[in-house]
């Protein structure tokens, strides 16, 4: 770390603690060459994430937007708003592992969808009407079709006795 007074490249830490709730690490350092002190911050660098739309336009992932959208289609569920951000970190955190820097709106609008459909049948429909851009009542009923088909399987599943 440089000496922001001398230049100098080597300094030793004096104290390190949390800041900015977790989110980084505050260093206090003394410079080996003028012994003047200084504090450094460590913070973990998020490479962007790039959405691709529709219409092929690039644009910056905004995790607001999705955060805006299911707060939306969880309007009057009972569905809290903590479990919503949670959810949304755990898209974003499930991006950021991804190796791709580009992702598609539609892969984002899919696992949006595959959360909700855990955590309420009724935001599951909501949301994916507009996303899916549903043009009828058809559409809604082939979703429901598969939301009942997906419920029925994975019950039957739960219920299998176990093999000795």
């Amino acid at each position: 770390m440089r000496c922001p007074f001398c230049q100098h490249t080597d300094s030793r830490v004096l104290e390190s603690r949390a800041a900015e709730a977790g989110q980084s690490v505050r260093r206090r350092r003394e410079c080996l060459q003028c012994s003047r002190r200084f504090t450094t911050y460590e913070r973990i660098e998020f490479v962007p994430i790039t959405v691709v739309k529709r219409q092929g336009q690039r644009q910056s992932f905004d995790r607001s937007k999705i955060l805006h959208g299911v707060i939306r289609a969880c309007e009057k569920t009972g569905v809290s708003i903590l479990q919503l951000e949670s959810m949304v970190d755990d898209i974003e955190a499930e991006l950021q592992q991804r190796d791709l820097r580009e992702v598609t709106s539609q892969e984002i609008g899919e696992l949006v969808l595959k959360n909700l459909q855990g955590l309420n049948e009724v935001a599951y429909i909501r949301f994916a009407s507009v996303y899916r851009q549903f043009r009828g009542i058809r559409d809604f009923v082939e979703t429901l079709d598969q939301l009942e088909a997906a419920r029925n399987s994975s019950q039957a599943f739960n219920s299998c006795p176990s093999v000795p």
